[in-house]
């Protein structure tokens, strides 16, 4: 597929060949399911914890005489059924990753770019290239229109360009490498640089 390249300032750069193996696929929900759910997975802490039986302090002294109370029969204060007990298989440490074939997470991510691509939200730009100034890119961004967009360099982002737009609400910037379904799928609009669309092909073969 063909899309146009525009500058920063909204004029016609050119064009580029989009491959449609990466941008010309019929999305599949359930793969995109699939690796976000990887995603998130990968990315939860794990760190709930809660006490057991052996673990809460109490004294291990009978709480009371086993007969004559009318009452059940009790020999410790850290069983799960009184207030501030041990709890009963409570959760514990522990990592929730799981394993998805690196071939599959690759075809996420073509399909997570197809998507954007179908649906209109794809924009390639020339260069994420700018001099520090926040008000003058924010400017740029507000005129383009883009309120929750995802921008894609190469291998590496323009330092000035990370500086100036810091402090823009709503955009946020990866190089190549960071590309990831989750947070394409997060944005309503997906920008690539020129060599961001070169990376990703190369990357995605």
């Amino acid at each position: 597929m063909k899309l146009d390249v525009i500058n920063l300032d909204g004029s016609i750069a050119g064009s580029v060949e989009l491959s449609d193996e990466l941008f010309g696929l019929e999305p599949r929900a359930d793969i995109l399911h699939r690796v976000v759910r990887w995603q998130r997975n990968k990315a939860q802490a794990g760190t709930h914890s809660t006490l057991g039986r052996s673990e809460v302090s109490y004294s291990t002294k009978k709480i009371y005489r086993q007969k004559g109370t009318g009452g059940a029969r009790h020999g410790s204060r850290k069983a799960p059924i009184f207030r501030k007990g041990g709890i009963y298989k409570g959760p514990t440490p522990r990592s929730h990753a799981h394993d998805l074939p690196k071939k599959f997470r690759a075809l996420g991510l073509k399909h997570a770019l197809s998507a954007k691509a179908k649906e209109g939200s794809l924009v390639v730009i020339a260069a994420a290239e700018a001099e520090g100034k926040t008000a003058v890119l924010a400017k740029q961004v507000k005129n383009l229109g883009w309120k929750r967009a995802l921008i894609i360099d190469g291998a590496a982002v323009n330092e000035g360009f990370l500086q100036a737009a810091a402090n823009i609400e709503g955009l946020d910037i990866l190089p190549s490498m960071g590309a990831n379904v989750y947070d394409i799928l997060k944005r309503d609009t997906l920008v690539l640089t020129q060599a961001g669309v070169e990376a990703l092909e190369a990357r995605l073969k």
